[in-house]
Order: structure tokens, then C-alpha cells, then sequence
């Protein structure tokens, strides 16, 4: 069964869960909840993907993303999509 290896980044259980708390932005606390799960033995990838209906893939991916980078591999990042509708004002409209 595939778990975070906290060790390996210098973490404990407590640090996941101020993590899955206190981070910035939704995604990242949703991960780094799964991540406090799997590691506290409460469930499994598996299992947490189906509670919050996510794919397996997507939740194994998050552990093995914390085991590979560290907390850092496992924050949200923008990548792309649509550009907003409402763009920022352009200097020529001055």
C-alpha cells in the first residue's frame, strides 16, 4: 500500500494536517488531506478517491508527487485554461 514517506521531508502527521488547514488555496488542502489520511492509516488512495470523487490515479499521483518533491510537489499550481473574461485594464485605456 502506497503512503507518504514523511520522513524522508523531515514531517510528522501534525505537519499535514496544519497543512491540509492552513493552506492557501482549496486544492492544496484537499491534497494534503489526503495525504494526512493515507498517512494516519484512517483509508487508503483507493478508497479516499472514491470518498471524495476523485480517481485513484489522481490521489495515488498526489502521494507519489509528496514522496518524489515533498510538500512542495503536492501544492496546486495554475497551469493554464481560459483567460479571464474580465482582463485586467490595458495601459492604452488610460
Amino acid at each position: 500500500m502506497v503512503r507518504p514517506d514523511m520522513k524522508k521531508w523531515g514531517q510528522v502527521l501534525a505537519d499535514l494536517r496544519v497543512l491540509s488547514v492552513e493552506a492557501k488555496d482549496v486544492r492544496s488542502r484537499e491534497r494534503f488531506l489526503a495525504l494526512y489520511m493515507i498517512a494516519d492509516k484512517q483509508t487508503s488512495a483507493c478508497a479516499w478517491a472514491r470518498e471524495i470523487g476523485r480517481t485513484k490515479e489522481t490521489v495515488l499521483k498526489w502521494v507519489h508527487d509528496y514522496n518524489r518533491l515533498g510538500p512542495e510537489g503536492v501544492f496546486y499550481r495554475h497551469t493554464g485554461g481560459r483567460r479571464p473574461f474580465l482582463a485586467q485594464s490595458r495601459s492604452s485605456d488610460s
